[in-house]
């Protein structure tokens, strides 16, 4: 089984790949990295309430590729909980099923 970070690594790969061949996937993704910038909310905060999306939405991508990208910034496995928390108040049972798989999958993180 690979690691979450080898999930991350494949799936970057993958939608990089395809952005190349689909120029409108090329230019959401500059949408995309421009929105996740520093600006009056910090990249973490941002990660972060994109992990809670990704939950309350049920995109198991989408929950990797966030958990990875909160811990490159800076997000720490409390303020992941709490996020995942969020998570759970705003989505209900369906997004504690998949907050808890959020949160296996931290536990599979190397975060030292």
């Amino acid at each position: 089984m690979a690691s979450p970070e080898d999930e991350v690594a494949e799936k970057k790969q993958n939608v990089q790949e395809f952005a190349g061949e689909a120029e409108s996937v090329e230019s959401f993704l500059g949408f995309v990295h421009s929105a996740e910038d520093d600006g009056a909310l910090d990249a973490k905060t941002k990660e972060l309430m994109s992990l809670a999306l990704g939950v309350t939405l049920r995109c198991e991508d989408c929950i990797v590729w966030h958990l990875d990208a909160a811990i490159a910034a800076g997000a720490t496995e409390d303020e992941i909980v709490e996020a995942l928390e969020i998570a759970v108040v705003m989505g209900g049972g369906p997004a504690l099923m998949y907050a808890t798989e959020a949160y296996e999958t931290l536990q599979a993180f190397d975060l030292d």
